[in-house]
């Protein structure tokens, strides 16, 4: 068992360049996409993507907003699975405030850019795996 989860599995989502994002689309379905690393996290409780607002993922996420997130260290074989719900959220502060430099790449009206916004992810449930032992716990 590991002794910190928060610290261990905070610093292997830390280390992730990429995140697997699950959700269920219209049809009921479970989809996983990969994301760009989440550009916020408090603890393991919050989580915050960016991403664009005319999306399926965001329109499967505001019809069902039960979601999952996946970070994996294939290194070590270990890797945290949470389960929560979305918010998609779009306005000016928190765009502002999730908003990196070379964003303008994805969205080319920049930070007001209407295809442009946050998910939020707020965790209930996490499942860490770790010396082939998987360890249940809430936040």
């Amino acid at each position: 068992m590991v002794r910190d989860p928060e610290k261990t599995f905070g610093a292997l989502i830390d280390k992730c360049s990429i995140a697997q994002l699950c959700y269920i689309d219209r049809e009921g379905f479970p989809v996983t996409r990969a994301m760009l690393k989440p550009r916020e996290r408090h603890g393991l409780r919050e989580f915050f993507f960016t991403t664009n607002t005319s999306s399926e993922k965001v329109k499967a996420l505001r019809n069902d907003p039960k979601a999952g997130i996946y970070f994996v260290d294939r290194r070590f074989f270990r890797g945290v699975s949470l389960s929560g719900f979305a918010e998609i959220l779009e306005d000016p502060d928190t765009k502002a405030r999730i908003w990196r430099d070379g964003d303008e790449q994805y969205y080319s009206k920049g930070v007001t850019d209407p295809d442009y916004c946050v998910i939020k992810i707020t965790v209930r449930k996490v499942r860490c795996y770790a010396n082939f032992e998987s360890t249940d716990f809430t936040v």
